[in-house]
């Protein structure tokens, strides 16, 4: 019997997430759920739209299962908040693997992941709670993406890489082998690393040098 599903979002994201999750998934999405003050109407593909704060009123955690349907928003944190308030009220957190990825036996898979289409995940990988991998990516043998990591598309990640939390890897970047990205990086598009990345960085397509600490701050990030 298929488990029920309530996405959180009612954006491009959770309309997306709905198709994969309802015709690629053993689950049943049965309502989506934002916070009070971001709700614009009562219904969303044909099912409620409820309050987050008043969630278990509609769908009960023990016989639901929640997906945070939001992107990079905050470097990751919005996702990550909604997705630990749920836990904590009892949710379990579900993922989703395309049946179109392939992703090695013996990769880690962390809670709460999302992985799309096209994906391929080397052996020895490790994957962390929280992460998207969108469409058509490629994450070498014996490299780790740790938690809360949002990966668009056409991003290749080389082997025995280390990828921080909170990271955001734009289309088409590189990382080559044996490099470590700190937490909190950003990657434009079209990068192509060389060399270890500190943390909250933000690294400029077609720049090869950057500061220890090029500056974040216009993302308001919270420890």
């Amino acid at each position: 019997m298929p488990q029920k599903l309530v996405i959180i979002g009612n954006t491009a994201f959770a309309e997306i997430a709905h198709e994969y999750f309802t015709h690629d998934s053993d689950y049943d999405v049965v309502g989506f759920s934002v916070e009070r003050e971001f709700i614009a109407a009562t219904d969303f593909r044909g099912l409620p739209v409820v309050p987050f704060e008043e969630l278990e009123n509609a769908f009960r955690p023990a016989e639901h299962a929640v997906y945070v349907a939001a992107t990079y928003t905050q470097l990751n944190r919005l996702r990550t908040r909604l997705a630990d308030e749920a836990k904590a009220r009892g949710y379990a957190l579900a993922s989703y693997v395309s049946t179109r990825a392939f992703v090695w036996p013996n990769v880690d898979l962390g809670e709460h992941c999302f992985i799309f289409e096209d994906n391929t995940v080397q052996p020895f990988v490790t994957i962390g709670r929280n992460v998207v991998l969108w469409s058509g990516n490629h994450i070498g043998h014996h490299s780790t993406i740790r938690d809360h990591t949002f990966v668009s598309s056409q991003v290749v990640v080389s082997g025995f890489c280390d990828v921080g939390e909170s990271c955001f890897l734009g289309v088409n970047a590189t990382i080559a082998n044996n490099l470590t990205l700190g937490r909190d990086v950003w990657l434009g598009p079209n990068t192509n690393v060389v060399k270890d990345v500190p943390e909250r960085t933000f690294v400029k397509p077609g720049v090869s040098e950057f500061g220890s600490k090029s500056t974040l701050a216009f993302f308001d990030l919270a420890d």
